[in-house]
């Protein structure tokens, strides 16, 4: 493999996906998308769905969460006869995706000479997902379905065929049907993006040699990772912590981990959390990997951001627990027990690696969310405030 063309066609698929996140938030209605970047954009392998390149201006909670999304969706779409050109996929349904109903997921394949080539992903944070309370986050909710909407993978367009039924569907059940349809369709145009950038690396360099590159890319994040993980000392860390309560009953919610260092592998054990919470401080699976991936980033700051980078990990995470809730599990109030994975995985490995281990976060993510009716026109209005 020469280095000079790896080199230049990493920074270009990484390009790329920059570009994309960079469309978005310029394109989109919502202020949480154009002015807080909550967003994400990356470039996944066709057959095993392992990220290629995610652009670096959206929010790092998605960093291994669309991988995750993705590899669920293959799975789905196979079911359905697979991948077709003109196709875009969208889903929402965070047992499958993450996060929450608030983060939309679209993913759109890429063919090169009638070959699956790529699959390109877009997350953006809808304003409004319907549901109880405007902007979604339900402090009260006990189930899902009073946070809002849920989207299973289904088709926006089929064979580039626009689905104006599910269009009409979406925009019924908001708050704010034009910004939403503004936002959907603003996510969808990302990936002329993406796909004009892929067309024009694989005119200059081809198809084999970019299929090359991509698996030694994948390969060196693999390697790298691995070797620094064998700087860790072998051994069992433990860590816990706590989050007050879920809002509904007042209690403590305990998060542990048991990280084994075994060479160049790690094992997070989160055997020991509570089962999942009544209120909506729970997590999906693939938000809690995602998250221990945050946090080895930290730590590895230099290790590029591709699914090789996840592969020396593994997870016991029990399901129906608070960091694995199942439907109809309440999930709205995600911010707050990521922060409390976060830092289970950071006190964990300040144990053995303190030299190199940045302090936890300030734990908490504070949303405020204001909502209701214009008075002159009668229309809804949503607001959301992070800091």
């Amino acid at each position: 493999m020469n280095p000079v063309t790896l080199a230049v066609v990493r920074g270009a698929l990484e390009q790329i996906a920059d570009e994309m996140d960079l469309h978005l938030i310029r394109a989109a209605i919502s202020p949480i998308i154009s002015e807080t970047n909550d967003c994400a954009h990356g470039i996944f392998h066709p057959e095993t769905g392992e990220t290629i390149a995610q652009g670096r201006f959206g929010l790092p909670v998605f960093l291994a969460n669309m991988q995750f999304t993705v590899q669920n969706l293959i799975a789905h779409a196979r079911q359905e006869g697979g991948f077709k050109p003109g196709d875009i996929w969208i889903l929402n349904d965070p047992y499958l995706s993450g996060t929450h109903l608030q983060d939309v997921v679209l993913v759109a394949p890429h063919f090169v000479d009638g070959e699956l080539f790529a699959l390109l992903g877009s997350t953006g944070h809808w304003m409004d997902i319907g549901g109880g309370v405007p902007g979604g986050w339900a402090p009260s909710a006990q189930e899902i379905h009073t946070e809002g909407m849920i989207i299973p993978p289904v088709k926006l367009y089929d064979e580039g065929r626009l689905n104006r039924a599910l269009v009409s569907m979406f925009t019924r059940n908001v708050r704010l049907p034009t910004q939403i349809e503004g936002d959907l369709f603003a996510m969808a145009n990302v990936f002329t993006v993406g796909r004009r950038g892929l067309d024009s690396l694989i005119g200059r360099y081809g198809r084999d040699v970019l299929v090359a590159c991509i698996g030694e890319m994948i390969e060196r994040s693999e390697r790298q990772m691995r070797s620094y993980i064998e700087e860790i000392p072998d051994g069992v860390y433990v860590y816990e912590d706590y989050l007050d309560n879920d809002g509904i009953e007042d209690r403590p919610i305990r998060f542990r981990l048991a990280l084994t260092v075994e060479g160049s592998s790690l094992h997070f054990d989160f055997t020991g959390s509570d089962p999942a919470a009544r209120g909506p401080v729970n997590l999906a699976r693939s938000t809690t990997q995602s998250t221990c991936f945050i946090a080895l980033k930290h730590v590895f700051a230099d290790v590029p951001v591709n699914g090789g980078a996840f592969r020396p990990t593994r997870f016991t995470i029990p399901e129906g627990s608070v960091i694995a809730a199942a439907y109809p599990s309440p999930v709205s109030g995600y911010l707050e027990p990521i922060g409390r994975v976060f830092d289970v995985v950071i006190g964990a490995l300040a144990q053995a690696i303190p030299e190199r281990t940045p302090a936890p976060a300030f734990g908490t993510v504070g949303v405020v969310t204001v909502g209701g009716r214009q008075p002159d026109s009668g229309n809804y209005f949503v607001a959301v405030f992070p800091y």
